[in-house]
């Protein structure tokens, strides 16, 4: 009996795959504990939509965060952080304030969680910091660290 899985099954496959199950194993098993149904062509229709649904979304999200790749490349992020007199840091810049600043500067929100840089930034000057904004894409922005004493 051809079945689709509504959820991964250990042993037997993954979620929304067909497979060919033994009539006991789907009906008395997979069947009554909604781990899958019978393979009908509406079933089978409707999984098909919904996989390429899926694919639209995906490819739509590519589109926008490559366009957010294009605006951010070759932008000057401005930060103004507290530090010593010789342009050292009183610690490292953050994610967090480099998120933020993008936020106020280019009103555009990126997890602090997705942006990578390649060393800690503990003094005055530019830097490269790198972007991800999806699997595969990812942008360069500078940041432009200036130091402010109290």
């Amino acid at each position: 009996m051809k079945v689709i899985l509504l959820m991964d099954v250990k042993g037997t496959g993954k979620k929304d795959q067909i497979v060919e199950a033994s009539d006991g194993f789907a009906r008395n098993y997979l069947i009554p504990r909604k781990m899958a149904k019978e393979a009908t062509a509406e079933a089978l229709n409707a999984i098909s939509r919904a996989k390429s649904a899926d694919k639209h979304r995906e490819d739509v999200r590519r589109a926008e965060a490559e366009q957010r790749a294009r605006e951010l490349k070759g932008k000057v992020v401005q930060l103004t952080v507290r530090g010593g007199e010789n342009g050292k840091l009183y610690g490292a810049v953050t994610n967090d304030q480099i998120a933020a600043a993008l936020k106020e500067q280019f009103g555009i929100e990126i997890d602090k969680r997705k942006i990578e840089q390649e060393e800690p930034v503990r003094s005055a000057g530019q830097t490269a910091v790198t972007l991800k904004l999806m699997a595969g894409v990812s942008a360069r922005v500078l940041l432009n660290v200036k130091v402010v004493t109290k």
